[in-house]
């Protein structure tokens, strides 16, 4: 590419706005109209151009909804930066965990047909998890070879919790992670359903059921589940419930041909670590399975409609897809005072939130290093990927990055504290 037409990309991957690419997902205003100040709103844009040039990240899609009324959906940057293809607003992401959420909403539909219980132990749909062990521990409290019978059952709650015992072998060195899979899309692509669930009820326990809250395959084992009592795949069952019902038109587990050229690339090079940055899962080549904990793609828009849905209790428009007292359960603090609570290991910015169903709640206004309400949900995803809804606020914010690396943790924070800072009512 020539300087000149590079320079005319540059202006425009800068200049391009969402209103003419990506179908907006929910009646526009403006942001005055719904308490937001246009002017404090356009410091998002003017920290992204900044980063973006200074190669921190490739680009970002921001969608920004309040009172029900879309106010910001914006494109920055470069979707493939090596091949000086712009950011536009129909960008599709990986959006890792992420799924965790939609997963758990499949789930829930099921519940509410009497097809599912919260407190089903696993082993009632794959039996091989009946008798766990877990890993005793020395002195110093590392785990050992040693194992003991587990107390109790892993539950569908265990799952949906994060509180199984069945960890991410990539998020520690102990001798236990060393025997699990590093994460769900590594697993997704080293094993089909059958045999994931044969490595998984082979392995130890970490900790005890019900015991203490840490980041593993807990949402992987309930898309699986799903998969049993549905006889669908994930995608087939969250497509026909779930993304067909709300418009998500571009959500799923794999990327057609015809998707294939919206597909967003990060960096080559991680700026902070210097490692290589790849696209993980690749989702133009097929899983063995689809993991619920981390293996789908999505758009800011199609994402937003998710997250409206649960903002309003379970309703899009005229559909309801779960009922108001399903949702308000779903976002209610499941961890109590006995579990041990270790999810800023996982993420540092959700460090002292609650945690409900597949994903985390605000309990305090304060403590926590991000703003926001009681009440507040959400769970972002390890490829750059980030959403959340104030129901206080009746706000609601998806943003996505392809930027896998730590800096990912920064842009969490950076988002947040430029969305909050905007509303002046």
């Amino acid at each position: 590419m020539t300087t000149g037409l590079r320079s005319l990309a540059v202006t425009f991957c800068f200049l391009i706005s969402g209103a003419a690419l990506a179908a907006d997902p929910m009646p526009r205003a403006k942001p005055e109209e719904v308490g937001m100040s246009s002017e404090r709103l356009a410091r998002i844009g003017e920290v992204l151009k900044a980063d973006i040039a200074a190669g921190r990240i490739p680009g970002a899609v921001i969608a920004i909804a309040r009172h029900g009324r879309l106010v910001a959906l914006d494109a920055y940057g470069w979707r493939d930066k090596e091949a000086g293809v712009a950011m536009t607003t129909d960008t599709i992401f990986n959006i890792a965990s992420m799924t965790k959420p939609m997963t758990t909403v499949g789930a829930l539909m099921l519940y509410e047909r009497g097809q599912l219980l919260i407190g089903d132990p696993l082993s009632k749909y794959f039996p091989k998890f009946a008798n766990m062990r877990v890993a005793v521990r020395d002195a110093s409290g590392e785990p050992t070879a040693e194992t003991v019978a587990a107390d109790r059952q892993i539950t569908i709650q265990d799952l949906m919790r994060h509180t199984s015992g069945l960890i991410y072998g990539g998020r520690g060195t102990t001798l236990v992670h060393k025997m699990y899979p590093a994460g769900s899309g590594d697993a997704s692509r080293e094993y089909d359903g059958a045999a994931f669930i044969d490595k998984l009820s082979s392995l130890p326990l970490l900790y005890q059921p019900a015991t203490v809250w840490d980041y593993g395959f807990g949402l992987d084992l309930l898309g699986l589940t799903i998969e049993k009592i549905s006889s669908q795949t994930l995608g087939q069952y969250l497509k026909a419930n779930l993304f067909t019902p709300l418009g998500m038109n571009d959500t799923g587990f794999s990327i057609s041909a015809d998707q294939a050229a919206r597909y967003a690339k990060p960096l080559p090079i991680d700026p902070d670590t210097g490692k290589p940055q790849a696209r993980s899962p690749e989702l133009t080549q097929p899983l063995k399975f689809e993991c619920g904990g981390g293996c789908a793609a999505s758009t800011a828009s199609d994402y937003l409609r998710f997250a409206m849905m649960l903002m309003n209790q379970g309703r899009s428009g005229e559909a309801r897809l779960l009922g108001p007292r399903t949702v308000s359960y779903m976002l209610s603090d499941q961890l109590g005072p006995n579990i041990k609570n270790l999810i800023g290991n996982a993420d540092p910015t959700r460090a002292d939130y609650g945690f409900g169903l597949g994903l985390a709640v605000r309990t305090t206004p304060g403590v926590i290093k991000m703003m926001g309400s009681v009440g507040q949900f959400s769970w972002p995803g390890a490829s750059g990927t980030d959403w959340w809804v104030d129901p206080e606020e009746e706000l609601a914010v998806v943003y996505m990055s392809a930027a896998p690396g730590p800096t990912r943790w920064h842009y969490r924070q950076t988002i947040n504290a430029l969305v909050y800072q905007a509303i002046v009512d």
